[in-house]
Order: C-alpha cells, then sequence, then structure tokens
C-alpha cells in the first residue's frame, strides 16, 4: 500500500492546514480518498460586509439581515460555526459569496451576523465546519 497525499495547502498567515485528499495504491488499483472536511479549523479576524440589494457571487439577492458569510475557497452552501474569540459568542452561517479580499481577515460576515457575535467592524474569531 501506498500513500501519497495530493494536495497540502499550509498559509501559516491564515492558521489553516488543509488536506485535500490521499492517493493510495493497493492491489495496483490507485483510489483517492477525500479528506474530511470536519477537520477544518480557521482563526483570523472576521468582518463586517453589506452588499444589500446586489447579488453575491453564489448568484442569490444580498440580504444583511440573514446569517450569511463570504469566504475565499469554502464551497457555496457550507455552514460555518464562527466563534467570537473575545465574548465566545458563536453562531452558525451559510457561505454564500467570496471575500474576504483583505490580507489577515478569513471571513466576512453580513451585519446581522456580526450582531449575533456581538460586535461592529472587526473581531478576531475561530471557523470550523458546521457538523449536520
Amino acid at each position: 500500500m501506498k500513500r501519497r497525499v495530493l494536495s497540502t495547502d499550509n498559509h501559516a498567515n491564515d492558521g489553516i492546514v488543509r488536506i485535500i485528499g490521499v492517493v493510495m495504491r493497493i492491489c495496483g488499483v490507485a483510489a483517492l480518498i477525500a479528506g474530511s472536511t470536519s477537520a477544518l479549523a480557521e482563526s483570523g479576524i472576521a468582518s463586517v460586509y453589506v452588499h444589500s440589494g446586489s447579488n453575491t457571487a453564489s448568484g442569490e439577492r444580498a440580504n444583511p439581515a440573514g446569517l450569511t458569510a463570504a469566504h475565499r475557497t469554502l464551497a457555496f452552501g457550507t455552514h460555518v460555526r464562527v466563534t467570537n474569540r473575545r465574548n465566545g459568542r458563536s453562531i452558525t452561517v451559510r457561505i454564500n459569496d467570496r471575500g474576504p479580499f483583505v490580507r489577515g481577515r478569513v471571513i466576512d460576515i453580513t451585519p446581522a451576523g456580526a450582531l449575533s457575535l456581538g460586535f461592529s467592524g472587526l473581531a478576531p474569531v475561530m471557523l470550523e465546519i458546521a457538523q449536520d
């Protein structure tokens, strides 16, 4: 049995390591074993963003009152547990847009999400893929 890591991204500044999958050769047959997304944990800065009335990258209309967010790489529809590291509050948001495009920021959250987390502007957060 031969194991080879297919792809690993290690962003020291983002505090995240992603293993996308492992190729295993068993009895001469190569198989791709997908990495677990439940292992995703990311920490950094969250910011509040508003695109009221415009469309998001997923094509749906932006809703500042919804619990949605923008992330650079997670698939649209992914549910993410966001925890404010200052006060311990956490919520689950759905990824429906791309961003943030500012270094050091890991997620853009709607005003409703930021209010639920107890911040306005910027806050240190921890992200985890929410379990269904």
